[in-house]
């Protein structure tokens, strides 16, 4: 028992983590889920049931294998059309430079990426030169051709597609910056930006700290959701995943297959991150470990009244050291 109260003190296990369906094991991410279910030592009779009944996409245990073939359909998303979308866009087809933030139907949440190109005497330095914000219905609200500041000296044209005359006429770095600033706070200052109840716009994207960088653009990090940081898509060892395997692994297609598109990643990362926020988790007064309120019965266990405690008692007080996406959809 002492040793489980240390544990419990340390693990910060809640029901916003990534369980087992058969034996309800708390994993810290859906990568060590899916080591106990499908990986080279699973267990096994977790494994069994999974195998059978078990979504290779979200994870979850279904009522029979009927239901799981046809959940898993559905689970499954089709590509967002690469392809095409990239000659659109060489073609200035999809080119939105304006942003129509005054619309009573403007976007809460909203995707946003980048493409680079390499600046400085090796071409090492990333460079921005094209952005693309999308909302939740996988829409462009804005896309434009960004001019560095900086002299390119790579376009990688093999990845980015990006050519010289691309970016002759494009808008100004600055011009970018303004413009996307304008539509992420919304006509609200800065420093009065929060998750809920304001009019800021949550940013969804993948190494999102880098594309603002890139980008010079600053915003607060309780408005960002960052696939390559959201603790249940990292690695068991706390390493961020590529988004090219999230992809693969949690919405069933392919990305970055021949030159990529910032639009293909903007739907990407806002599919990632509606599957996270849309899972159903038990509602709580104050979920996370950090709230004031829970310092009392979390981070200042008493030992002697916790050993008294069964493992479920011990549960329902411990609270999770992340910000579970889930919470959005209460904002």
């Amino acid at each position: 028992m002492e040793h489980l109260v240390v544990h419990m003190k340390i693990s910060y296990h809640s029901g916003h983590e990534p369980t087992c369906g058969v034996c309800k094991k708390h994993c810290r991410s859906f990568e060590s889920l899916r080591e106990h279910l499908i990986g080279p030592l699973p267990k096994q009779e977790c494994k069994n049931i999974f195998s059978l009944r078990g979504c290779r996409f979200c994870m979850m245990i279904l009522e029979s294998p009927n239901a799981r073939r046809t959940h898993q359909e559905r689970c499954q998303f089709s590509s967002a059309n690469a392809g095409l979308t990239t000659r659109m866009a060489a073609l200035g087809l999809r080119d939105k430079a304006m942003i129509d933030y005054t619309s009573s139907r403007s976007p809460k949440v909203v995707a946003l990426s980048c493409k680079m190109v390499g600046g400085g005497s090796d071409g090492s330095l990333d460079l921005c030169a094209r952005v693309c914000i999308t909302d939740e219905s996988d829409n462009v609200v804005f896309h434009t051709y960004v001019k560095p500041s900086m002299i390119v000296t790579n376009y990688r044209y093999g990845t980015t597609g990006i050519r010289p005359e691309n970016l002759r006429d494009a808008m100004p770095l600055k011009h970018a910056q303004r413009k996307i600033q304008e539509f992420l706070c919304n006509g609200e200052p800065m420093s009065k930006i929060r998750p809920r109840g304001g009019r800021g716009r949550i940013l969804v994207g993948h190494g999102l700290d880098h594309d603002l960088d890139r980008l010079q653009l600053e915003y607060p990090s309780s408005m960002m959701r960052d696939t390559a940081k959201y603790l249940p898509l990292m690695k068991t060892s706390k390493l961020s995943n590529s988004l090219k395997y999230l992809t693969q692994a949690y919405l069933g297609y392919d990305i970055h297959v021949g030159i990529q598109d910032p639009y293909e990643d903007c739907v990407a990362t806002m599919r990632l991150y509606t599957r996270m926020r849309y899972q159903k988790h038990k509602t709580e007064a104050y979920p996370q470990a950090a709230d004031a309120q829970n310092r009392s019965n979390q981070v200042a266990w008493r030992q002697n009244e916790v050993e008294r405690m069964s493992p479920d008692e011990m549960l329902s007080i411990s609270r999770s050291d992340y910000y579970c996406w889930c919470l959005d959809s209460l904002a």
